[in-house]
């Protein structure tokens, strides 16, 4: 009777402790040829964005929110952690065509 008793508390609290956050990840954004390649899907706050330059020039990935700016020479990759969430428009500074937009889930 105890034991039956111990094991229903325990399984009603199962939906309290919540599941586990998912694991950060790292995505990557290539750049080439003058743009920025598309951003993927499902990126959340404790990801990292990957940044790959693999244009013949030197480029940035700067927020527009100030949140980050990663100088990227020719060749190079840089990284960024997403901190909060929401939209993040970025550009970059050397050639301000050159524009996208992170969205940034919890």
């Amino acid at each position: 009777m105890r034991r039956a008793l111990l094991c229903t508390l325990a399984l009603a609290a199962v939906p309290l402790l919540g599941g586990a956050a998912p694991a950060p990840r790292v995505h990557q954004v290539v750049i080439d040829k003058m743009k920025f390649g598309p951003v993927p899907p499902g990126v959340r706050v404790g990801d990292t964005i990957l940044w790959i330059n693999k244009d013949l020039f030197r480029h940035t990935a700067t927020a527009r929110n100030g949140s980050f700016n990663v100088d990227l020479p020719a060749g190079k990759s840089g990284r960024t952690l997403l901190r909060r969430p929401g939209a993040v428009r970025f550009y970059c500074i050397y050639h301000p065509g050159m524009t996208g937009t992170l969205t940034v889930g919890r």
